[in-house]
């Protein structure tokens, strides 16, 4: 659902521009796709966290995997999961509706991207930089630390393996979500951290691979 919500925010609106031509988007539409499009971003990096902790407790506790990922756990974290990605989009929706008057009126992406909202703005924008960082920061860091935590973990398990076929059989496991972590994360960073210095066509380029590829 998270996936579906994701490209679904971006892909309808984006193949609706190419068949009549237009790149010109409403101010609330822009908002609202903001809104959305952090929403199910948040959904996605919170939720890989938690299917590598999955992970990590079918390869590293196999026995106790029904006890510990009971149904009520995984309501938990799912909830969690939808409470701390509408705190984060809404904190930036009241950033950008803050704005008084932009500098431009051209975005360079296929959608309104939130860190070139940031930089549009004409109004000073250091405390609300700060703010974004802050939770960027900490959102984007709790969440790898506990992939490469799950990881480090699963690896030092597997590697105790004696038999290869159940080295082959914990890897297969772990190789679709560990190439989409890679993959969602790589661009994401890859986006936001440089996007100073990156060229808007390789900017747009990495935001397709996290936006439409990656779900």
């Amino acid at each position: 659902l998270a996936d579906i919500g994701f490209t679904s925010t971006t892909v309808p609106r984006t193949i609706v521009n190419i068949q009549t031509h237009s790149r010109v988007i409403a101010y609330a539409s822009c908002l609202t796709q903001v809104s959305f499009s952090i929403f199910f971003a948040c959904m996605e990096d919170t939720l890989l966290a938690v299917m590598a902790y999955d992970r990590f407790v079918a390869i590293c506790h196999p026995l106790h995997y029904p006890v510990i990922m009971n149904p009520r756990l995984c309501g938990f974290l799912v909830l969690v999961s939808v409470f701390l990605s509408l705190l984060i989009s809404q904190v930036h929706n009241l950033i950008v509706l803050q704005f008084s008057c932009f500098k431009e009126i051209k975005i360079s992406n296929f959608f309104c991207d939130p860190s070139q909202l940031l930089t549009l703005s004409c109004s000073d924008t250091f405390v609300n930089n700060i703010v974004t960082n802050f939770f960027a920061a900490v959102f984007g860091f709790l969440p790898i630390s506990g992939i490469f935590f799950s990881y480090y973990k699963i690896a030092s398990s597997i590697l105790r393996v004696p038999l290869s076929s159940g080295k082959y059989k914990a890897f297969s496991t772990c190789s679709s979500h560990l190439a989409v972590v890679c993959l969602f994360y790589g661009t994401v960073i890859g986006v936001y951290l440089g996007s100073s210095m990156a060229s808007p066509r390789k900017s747009v380029v990495a935001s397709v691979m996290y936006t439409v590829v990656t779900p």
